[in-house]
């Protein structure tokens, strides 16, 4: 399941995301990929003990906590420090697949990589190409989004960032570990928790709402870990 959510930054924080950005000196992408992605990834980073990247990513992190489609869709547990990339004319990363478990920066601790999480900080008119392309079971789908909004979707996906041809791609990235493990359990309980809330605002107070919300949070008692 992709889910698209829109404005996960105020105008402020993307404009400062922008400006520091735009100054900030890169460093090979390649540093951070493992053996198999660095033969396919061609892109720049932030170099993760960077001002600029310390900086950017508690932006990103305070945002995306408060945000409450973030929470119903991904059921946070833990996740990595946002990083930040850019793309260049020629750069790309060719379909790959996540690694199941991931480093937590400047500690000994590791998190299980369950939803990836492309925060878009280019508008789409400012580079061609760059399309994220995911492969799920129901064939493929791609990203490009307006600056300041974010794409969650499965982090064991097949997926690639498509070659850019014009401009620059600038973005931020980073996986969480779910409390609801399962994709499919994940998709269930977004969807109930989305009847409900369009059932409270159309009928208020039907008595099944209060049946309904049981069911939900007694499957998030089944499926979710802590």
């Amino acid at each position: 399941m992709m889910i698209e959510i829109p404005n996960l930054l105020t105008p402020e924080e993307l404009k400062l995301c922008r400006d520091r950005l735009a100054a900030a000196a890169w460093t090979d992408g390649r540093a951070t990929a493992g053996t198999r992605g660095a033969l396919v990834k061609r892109n720049l980073q932030l170099a993760e003990d960077s001002a600029e990247a310390n900086e950017l990513a508690q932006i990103v992190m305070r945002a995306l906590q408060r945000n409450q489609l973030v929470v119903a869709t991904a059921f946070p547990h833990s996740m990595t420090r946002p990083a930040f990339s850019r793309y260049e004319p020629g750069m790309t990363y060719g379909f790959h697949n996540d690694a199941a478990i991931m480093p937590m920066p400047r500690t000994p601790r590791t998190i299980r990589a369950d939803v990836a999480g492309t925060l878009f900080l280019s508008e789409p008119d400012e580079y061609d190409g760059g399309e994220l392309q995911i492969e799920d079971s129901v064939g493929s789908g791609g990203a490009k989004l307006p600056a300041g909004h974010l794409v969650l979707y499965p982090a064991n996906t097949t997926h690639r960032v498509a070659p850019v041809t014009r401009g620059a791609r600038h973005v931020s990235f980073f996986w969480i570990q779910s409390m609801v493990r399962n994709e499919t359990h994940r998709r269930l309980l977004f969807d109930i928790d989305r009847s409900l809330a369009e059932l409270n605002r159309a009928v208020p107070d039907h008595p099944a709402l209060s049946r309904i919300s049981s069911v939900y949070h007694n499957c998030l008692r089944l499926w979710g870990e802590l």
